[in-house]
């Protein structure tokens, strides 16, 4: 096992934590906020940014009538009150409602009153928190505000009210220079790319000058520079955020044509380089696969950021990011080949090394259970164990393990406090398909055994072959117990799509995909188990389906290429068996 926190980390953490507790203090102060929050200068003329993915109306709708569903939790606010003045559920729920990520939502109900709610909230909003609060202006939340509202600013113009116009306005020059202050108070991590676009796309949008421009500009090429790894993966390893930075770049790019501005040419390297990642992650026509935090998103997201690089050279080793991609005949596999991400860019990472997702041309057919920000935090840590992906399991532990629920994890965070080191992989292609083979030791310290998993995809795309061992390395030499028997469980989770049913010798399984495109998984590793999964990467509510187990007892001792150690399985296309 890996040590993912160090001394370092620690100090870090604890010097980062001091500086935003005075921050905090100094802002609370109102003659340290009027000096550190003037300067702007009355805004003359704005240029919206461009929209993100487009609301849900049904969530619009529900808002409308007083009911906050956000981050799992729903708040219910009666006639007359404001959302503002009731105490929130959860954090998350409060992190979600102070960003505003909620408004296209309830803009996108076609309704008179839609627009007339929103501006409420907004004005509110700034009667209660807008000369100053430490939470709802934590630089995080302010920047996701800050850019939803640059998106709806012909929204913001709206009104017979010109002071209630002008406030909104001046709030978003107080906001931005908030910000322009607070960026060395945030992590080292993709929530900093995020307020640094933000930054820039204010700078553009409400002609705020030369100097605040460049200086974004330069926050935002060295963030890009030492995030985006050299193949397009974020440092993250989350496929998801390298879709929503590149989407995020991609307007503010647009922005910054529309008013002649030359974007610095680390940034344009970084759009390159996002681009080949967010197609390597692409299973199918469809959506992202889901590892480390990230669900498949939005197809308008991935529209959005692969505008004008549909074109982009595919590749299918993804070596800084720590991922493999074998592809043929339709048919996508993608395997994860790494350990967690460490310090604060492993907040969201999960215990999924050797795991691996598998779309036939039918859609999604093997995934993980996966994450989504709308869904409810209580299954947050049980989706980030192993056992939430189509991993092999030993003991029922994981093979990355979190922080203990100490003053360690309230300071940094919710990350591993070890992981699997190291993971090893390498592939062989051939011309009747690829070979991928992957090891880790996450295991060893604990159980003295390593695990190996090996995947062959045919050429045709039909024929997915594994292999998992579970072995004793020979520099280790014999256990204290050679007897012992380790307990594992090698888990296939299917997508909620997939019907599933057993054999009658309960060593192979009918699957059947939604266009009734039928495969056939087998194994030679003793009796399937049928068992109750979840799928969360496709949003919320979480949605129940099926995943395929095969439990069994490995030797201590065992090389890992004979049973009981070692167990082979194997998906095999069979044609159209049902209705689609």
């Amino acid at each position: 096992m890996g040590t993912l926190v160090t001394s370092r980390d620690i100090g870090h953490a604890a010097l980062g934590a001091m500086r935003r507790e005075l921050s905090d203090f100094a802002n609370f102060l109102p003659p340290y906020r009027m000096v550190s929050l003037s300067g702007g200068g009355k805004v003359r003329k704005v240029h919206p940014l461009e929209p993100g993915p487009a609301g849900d109306a049904a969530r619009g709708a529900a808002m409308l009538a007083g009911r906050f569903t956000l981050a799992g939790e729903t708040l219910s606010v009666a006639r007359g009150e404001s959302i503002w003045t009731q105490p929130a559920p959860s954090r998350a729920f409060a992190e979600r409602l102070h960003s505003f990520e909620w408004l296209p939502d309830m803009l996108a109900v076609r309704d008179a009153n839609a627009q007339e709610a929103a501006l409420v909230c907004i004005d509110d909003w700034l009667s209660w928190f807008g000369t100053w609060n430490s939470f709802a202006w934590s630089p995080a939340i302010l920047a996701k505000r800050l850019r939803i509202w640059l998106q709806v600013l012909p929204l913001l113009e709206i009104g017979d009210d010109r002071n209630a116009r002008d406030a909104r306005l001046k709030s978003l020059v107080r906001q931005t220079i908030r910000l322009r202050r607070a960026m060395s108070l945030l992590p080292a991590s993709a929530s900093r790319v995020d307020a640094a676009i933000t930054l820039m796309a204010a700078a553009i949008s409400l002609e705020l000058g030369t100097k605040m421009l460049k200086s974004a500009e330069r926050l935002l090429a060295a963030d890009l520079k030492a995030q985006v790894l050299p193949d397009g993966g974020h440092i993250s390893r989350t496929p998801l955020v390298s879709a929503q930075i590149l989407a995020a770049l991609v307007q503010l790019d647009a922005l910054a044509g529309s008013q002649s501005v030359q974007l610095n040419t680390e940034i344009s390297r970084a759009m390159d380089r996002l681009a080949g990642a967010v197609r390597f992650f692409r299973m199918g026509p469809k959506g992202l696969a889901s590892f480390h935090g990230g669900g498949e998103g939005s197809t308008r997201l991935i529209e959005t950021a692969m505008r004008g690089r549909e074109k982009v050279k595919p590749f299918n080793i993804a070596p800084h990011s720590g991922y493999h991609r074998a592809e043929a005949g339709g048919s996508v596999v993608i395997l994860d080949a790494a350990g967690p991400a460490k310090g604060a860019h492993g907040i969201n990472a999960h215990a999924s090394a050797l795991s691996f997702e598998f779309a036939p041309p039918g859609g999604r057919l093997i995934v993980n259970c996966g994450w989504n920000d709308d869904q409810p935090p209580g299954w947050r840590e049980a989706v980030r164990a192993t056992a939430a992906h189509t991993a092999l399991t030993l003991e029922e532990t994981s093979s990355a393990r979190l922080l203990k629920p100490h003053w360690q994890r309230r300071l940094l965070g919710d990350r591993f406090q070890q992981g699997p080191d190291p993971v090893r992989a390498r592939r062989n292609e051939e011309d009747v398909g690829v070979w991928l083979e992957a090891s880790h030791d996450g295991y060893r310290s604990q159980f003295g055994v390593g695990i190996r998993r090996r995947l062959f995809l045919a050429v045709d795309g039909g024929d997915l072959r594994g292999e998992d061992g579970i072995y004793r390395p020979v520099e280790d030499g014999p256990p204290d117990d050679p007897e012992k028997l380790l307990r594992f469980a090698i888990r296939f989770h299917l997508h909620p799509g997939v019907k599933a049913s057993l054999s009658r010798d309960s060593l192979s399984a009918l699957l059947v995909l939604p266009n009734g495109d039928g495969w056939r998984f087998r194994t030679d590793g003793g009796p399937v188990r049928l068992e109750r999964s979840v799928y969360l990467a496709g949003g919320a509510p979480p949605v129940r389906s099926t995943q395929l187990v095969i439990a069994g007892e490995a030797e201590s001792y065992g090389g890992g290429d004979r049973p009981p150690n070692r167990v082979r399985w194997a998906f095999q296309r069979l044609g159209r068996v049902g209705g689609a």
